[in-house]
């Protein structure tokens, strides 16, 4: 027995978790009128992993004797449940293709390695028999960075870094601890917090996922907007390469020529292996608080945003939905009951005396730490704007809430799934000054490719993580899909995701804010980073894996492939 848990093979997160619309009153009524899907009607659940057919491992015995040799007979796993595992992420297209048994390759074995030692003996193993690796951290990627590449000939191995998740040291001087990278979201902050500290980085898929995929995917989480992304908080790393390893000090700042430190950060494991990091640590704030607020429009929600962040205010969190995103959160809240349903009511009738078109309205979310008085002085900077913007406050009561579940929305998805609908999400960052411009058009190129398919869909935005010029615009989009066929379900899907993701390069935006490259967006690199840009990323992988044993397919186009 390994030790290491992962989610479903199938879905999101863990078993007997699951998304439940019958304690939601509004929600059935909502996606009927918007989409046209009824939630009380018999969905197709998920296949039983009896009726799937698992391609036999390819593992050489001289490889495999090599691999038990250095992780002994436990760590060394060939069953057909682990290699389906780690087969894939749990991207949209990840989900459609399992669901439909569709494992053209599947790793061939899956190893458990519990020191650096062990990485490198595996390391090693690996690219002396010209074999595949593919480090795994929580298996939560939704870009196809874990899709094994189509390789007819060459074994496959899944390296699961689950086993390496100590915290090993803080440095309480410097504010650093120094983190095995496969430690996930709950057990690092687990281990901090009994030391009187936090890292303070909590993306949405924080319970299922690590601190080495955090960087190799250079991950923001909510509460970027005090403690940084991964790459601000990641100061010093191992990076266990074949035969040797990269060490990288934990320092403040340096002048050493190109970062390495930076090269690594977003490598999706194709520059080696990241073993453990030094990373920022805080001391835990003395308060903490979420305030919710609404806006009367879109318009009125960035322009406080964009004060927001450029005020004496120092928030941990500025979040605020479009007018569709706040009317599908609102349908998912359980109702109402008693004073708290009256007061609700109350102010949304007294919005609309006051002129606002409540589906119109947008929700934010801010979140204050630290002491006393900075909380007070932030609170009353923030709520000075919300006020000049003609937003109101709404207060701790729905931020809490937010708090509580902001973990697990992605359990929706895989309840669409079952009903005919494909959801997924795409998000970019741009300069403020592009803003509006990148969420109006894409908007419209989202809708102009669902009605070139005659399908029904849904489109939906918020903002988060705010930067001095600029900040993330995040979509969710879901279509309806009649067909049962894989590969028309995916034809759909693609349509949809294409035209997001190229009004994002046409308009100023990024391909990618937080999710990685992987193989899903890999098709726009040239036009994010241009073709020397991508010049250059080719001539360092190469030069450090010219065999293309580290992750292959991932990252760059298919054709920028040596």
């Amino acid at each position: 027995m390994t030790g290491v848990t992962h989610q479903k093979w199938w879905g999101w997160g863990v078993e007997g978790i699951a998304f439940n619309y019958r304690d939601k009153p509004r929600m059935a009524p909502f996606v009927m009128d918007r989409i046209g899907i009824d939630l009380s009607a018999p969905g197709t659940p998920p296949p039983s992993f009896d009726d799937i057919d698992v391609p036999a491992p390819r593992l050489p015995e001289d490889l495999a004797a090599e691999l038990r040799s250095a992780l002994g007979e436990d760590h060394v796993v060939t069953s057909d449940l682990d290699r389906v595992v780690h087969t894939y992420g749990k991207g949209l297209v990840d989900l459609v293709k399992i669901r439909a048994g569709h494992l053209p390759r599947v790793p061939d074995v899956v190893v458990y390695p519990g020191t650096e030692e062990e990485v490198r003996a595996v390391v090693d193993a690996v690219v002396a028999s010209d074999a595949v690796l593919i480090p795994f951290g929580g298996g939560s990627n939704i870009s196809g960075s874990l899709t094994p590449p189509a390789e007819e000939t060459r074994p496959i191995v899944s390296l699961d870094l689950g086993r390496l998740n100590r915290v090993l040291e803080v440095d309480e001087d410097a504010g650093l601890a120094r983190v095995q990278a496969g430690a996930l979201g709950p057990d690092l902050e687990e281990q901090l917090t009994a030391r009187g500290w936090t890292m303070g980085h909590q993306p949405d898929s924080f319970k299922h996922s690590t601190l080495g995929g955090w960087i190799a995917t250079r991950s923001s989480g909510m509460q970027s907007d005090k403690y940084g992304d991964i790459a601000d908080i990641t100061r010093g790393m191992r990076v266990v390469l074949p035969g040797k390893v990269i060490v990288l000090r934990p320092l403040p700042s340096t002048s050493s020529g190109p970062s390495v430190r930076e090269m690594i950060l977003g490598s999706e494991g194709r520059l080696g292996v990241i073993t453990e990091a030094w990373v920022h640590v805080h001391r835990l704030p003395e308060n903490r608080e979420i305030i919710a607020y609404l806006f009367p429009n879109w318009g009125s929600a960035v322009q406080a945003m964009h004060a927001i962040s450029v005020s004496d205010a120092h928030p941990s969190v500025t979040r605020v939905s479009d007018g569709n995103e706040t009317a599908f959160s609102l349908s998912t809240q359980k109702a109402s009951k008693g004073a708290k349903k009256a007061v609700q009511d109350g102010l949304f009738g007294f919005l609309e005396k006051r002129g606002w078109d409540l589906d119109k309205a947008c929700l934010s979310y801010v979140g204050y730490e630290g002491g006393s008085a900075r909380v007070k002085a932030d609170k009353a900077t923030v709520g000075k704007i919300v006020r000049e913007h003609g937003g109101v406050k709404l207060g701790k009561g729905p931020g809490a809430l937010y708090d509580q579940k902001k973990f697990d929305t992605p359990y929706i998805r895989d309840f669409l799934l079952d009903i005919g609908a494909l959801a997924d999400v795409s998000e970019t960052a741009m300069p403020w000054s592009r803003l509006m411009e990148v969420y109006h058009l894409t908007i419209r190129a989202a809708r102009e490719a669902f009605d070139s398919l005659g399908v029904r869909g849904y489109i939906m935005c918020h903002l988060s993580h705010s930067y001095h010029s600029g900040a993330c615009l995040y979509f969710t989009f879901a279509l309806v899909s009649r067909s049962a066929d894989m590969d028309e379900q995916l034809r759909q899907y693609w349509v949809v995701k294409k035209a997001i993701q190229q009004s994002f390069v046409d308009h100023g935006g990024t391909i990618s804010h937080h999710h990685g490259v992987g193989t899903d967006h890999a098709h726009w690199l040239e036009q994010d980073i241009s073709p020397a840009g991508v010049d250059v990323q080719v001539s360092l992988l190469q030069g450090v894996d010219p065999g293309r044993n580290l992750n292959p397919g991932s990252l760059i186009p298919a054709d920028r492939e040596w």
